[in-house]
């Protein structure tokens, strides 16, 4: 839920996300999941709690797992955040308004992913729970093309992609959570 008064990392998941994420949870049609990771913020951990419920697994958090540093700007106006996120794309070595470079971001998102699968190696399934904008980047790697915010989220929202590790071979772009 936006609050331009409350730090973006502290932003809680929506009712409206909360009712998607659950049903998400009841309709889930693939392999069962072993593992639930989420990033240390507010939204990726009732996500994460929520599907966690859902399949009576614990969460682990993971920090580097969040969403590119955006807090020298704090909240923007939607217009102004869309701007800003599309410099952020298309210049990827540059901070951009003081953020955390794309290229910087993308290389902890992988660094991230690798520790992830690494700790659940035990594990045959696992969802990680984080943010749009470093699902993008982590996406551009797995296709092998360089940041583009062309695999960004299509509604911005609600959306997963699936691979196979440790080959990091992507199997499904873009989906929405709901059916």
């Amino acid at each position: 839920m936006i609050d331009a008064n409350v730090p973006v990392p502290d932003w809680p998941l929506s009712e409206l996300g909360r009712r998607r994420i659950e049903r998400f949870a009841r309709t889930w049609p693939r392999e069962p999941i072993d593992a639930i990771w989420s990033s240390d913020e507010r939204k990726s951990i009732d996500c994460a709690q929520a599907l966690a419920a859902a399949w009576g697994l614990e969460v682990r958090t993971l920090a580097t797992l969040g969403e590119n540093d955006r807090s020298a700007t704090g909240y923007l106006p939607r217009e102004e955040f869309e701007a800003t996120a599309d410099v952020f794309f298309a210049h990827p070595e540059h901070s951009v308004r003081g953020w955390e470079r794309a290229v910087d971001a993308q290389a902890r998102i992988r660094r991230a992913i690798d520790e992830v699968l690494d700790v659940s190696a035990d594990a045959r399934s696992v969802m990680v729970c984080s943010h749009g904008g470093v699902g993008a980047l982590l996406l551009c790697a797995l296709r092998g093309i360089g940041i583009t915010r062309a695999e960004d989220q299509p509604s911005g929202q609600g959306n997963y992609y699936r691979f196979v590790a440790p080959e990091m071979q992507l199997l499904h772009g873009w989906s929405p959570i709901d059916p």
